[in-house]
């Protein structure tokens, strides 16, 4: 585990988590058992996190402040120093009744409320839809910098619930723990409200997630992306069985050479790199000029084309090779802006796409959705698995299946270590050609598991020479 989020865990939405709850309630829960099982799971919690300090629990309007009352009297029974503070009279049935239950003192949430060493944060949960005031959103911000150990319930207050913005007006307060209820939400997962939630854990309110199914209940099926089940070869493998990549290079040799470099690193048992360049180390790696017949070769897996491709006609050239060829594709870098969607319609060989986010931009346009929306919407416009990259990477498919990697490591803002992802990509694809979101979503986390080893000011070469390591840690 290198992630601050579970591993192969579903993502809500709000309107998903919604339909949750109307399912459990319909099987026979109430809103006041989903409650009561929410405050009791936030208080084993923090009991066994705050070993034996004073608790101060902030609380809302609404059911999210609920959750904290159910909390608090929870930790009150087990003998816990526990102070209430609330913003306002509760709102709801559920949550007033979780107050009345509490029976203890309620001070008022104010800029006067007095610190505590840990500090829980139930104000606004997945039901926020516009920005917290400034007062509140301030004291929430110094009373958590204050505490030795700031938590969340279900999110930070303030933080967009799908999108993971903070409505644009106060910056989330920090917290070292955040506490998903039922579920993992977009806000987990993606920047800027996943940088505020420290480590995420998941509280258990009895939603039997596993039989909800989609679109029946409105649930998109989103997943954070977990340790591959990676293809170990035995006494029959051959370099052959063990996937064959082929890389077509351009007019900057070295960006190839590391995609190259980290098919094999990541497994692959032949590397072929298209080139008209010079044989460089290492030598494993097989260098034949460029030609498109050259494609055509069936034991070929994957071919990577757009490291250092270029973008003169001579790259429109071998993209329109490789488009016109029968093989799995990754499209990386230049060939990204040499692209032209429509091609894509009606191929039958899979194809993954892996833009940053200014090539996603000029491909697909701008938009103000969710990450996940947008690469699940380009997904389905280019019929092909669109790696979205960036710190919270969101591998999407067309049949509306996304992944979503938040393991991003800012050491990773160097050059070259997309060519390495592309590289590292082709050889799950090679290997996995039936399942292309599947491929990706490995190659993405053997990617971020060889950053996170290595931590700190590596080179690309580094990145694709740390791989084998990432892969003796995968499942």
């Amino acid at each position: 585990m290198f992630s601050n989020v579970p591993e192969g865990a579903p993502v809500l939405t709000a309107a998903a988590m919604r339909a949750a709850e109307e399912r459990a309630i319909a099987a026979g829960s109430s809103v006041t058992e989903l409650m009561e099982r929410a405050g009791t799971g936030v208080a084993e919690w923090v009991h066994r996190l705050a070993a034996g300090s004073e608790v101060l629990i902030l609380c809302g309007p609404g059911n999210n402040g609920g959750d904290g009352y159910g909390a608090a009297r929870v930790l009150a029974q087990r003998g816990v120093p526990v102070r209430v503070a609330a913003l306002g009279e509760p709102k709801t049935e559920a949550a007033a009744a979780a107050r009345a239950a509490w029976g203890g003192a309620v001070e008022a949430l104010t800029d006067d409320t007095q610190c505590a060493p840990v500090l829980v944060d139930a104000v606004f949960g997945t039901g926020v839809s516009r920005p917290v005031e400034q007062l509140v959103a301030l004291t929430i911000g110094a009373l958590a910098s204050y505490a030795r150990l700031a938590i969340a319930v279900d999110l930070p207050s303030g933080a967009n619930t799908d999108t993971g913005g903070d409505f644009g007006r106060f910056e989330l307060a920090d917290f070292d723990v955040t506490l998903a209820l039922g579920a993992l939400k977009p806000a987990h997962v993606l920047h800027p409200s996943s940088q505020h939630c420290g480590t995420i854990r998941v509280v258990d309110i009895g939603l039997e997630l596993e039989r909800i199914e989609a679109p029946r209940d409105n649930v998109s099926l989103v997943e954070t992306v977990a340790a591959p089940w990676t293809a170990r070869p035995t006494a029959w493998s051959h370099k052959y069985s063990r996937g064959m990549v082929a890389v077509v290079s351009g007019s900057m040799h070295g960006a190839s050479e590391l995609a190259a470099r980290a098919a094999y690193r990541a497994g692959a048992g032949y590397v072929l790199l298209l080139t008209g360049g010079l044989p460089t180390p290492p030598h494993a790696i097989v260098r034949q000029r460029w030609s498109a017949e050259a494609l055509d070769d069936k034991r070929i897996g994957a071919v990577v084309i757009g490291p250092g491709l270029g973008r003169d006609d001579r790259a429109q050239e071998k993209l329109e090779a490789a488009l016109a060829s029968e093989r799995p594709l990754v499209i990386d870098g230049d060939a990204l802006h040499l692209l032209d969607l429509a091609v894509l319609k009606d191929r039958a060989a899979p194809v993954v796409l892996t833009p940053h986010a200014g090539e996603f931009d000029a491909l697909f346009g701008a938009g103000k959705e969710s990450k996940i929306e947008r690469a699940q919407d380009a997904a389905r416009r280019s019929n092909a698995v669109v790696v979205f990259k960036g710190a919270d990477t969101v591998i999407a498919a067309p049949d509306g299946r996304a992944n979503v990697a938040a393991m991003g490591n800012p050491w990773l803002s160097v050059a070259g270590t997309g060519d390495v992802l592309a590289g590292a990509i082709a050889t799950m694809l090679a290997n996995r050609r039936w399942d292309p979101l599947g491929a990706a979503s490995d190659g993405v986390w053997l990617h971020g598991q060889a950053a996170h080893m290595l931590d700190r000011c590596f080179l690309a070469d580094e990145l694709a020479d740390a791989l084998p390591l990432a892969y003796e840690r995968a499942r």
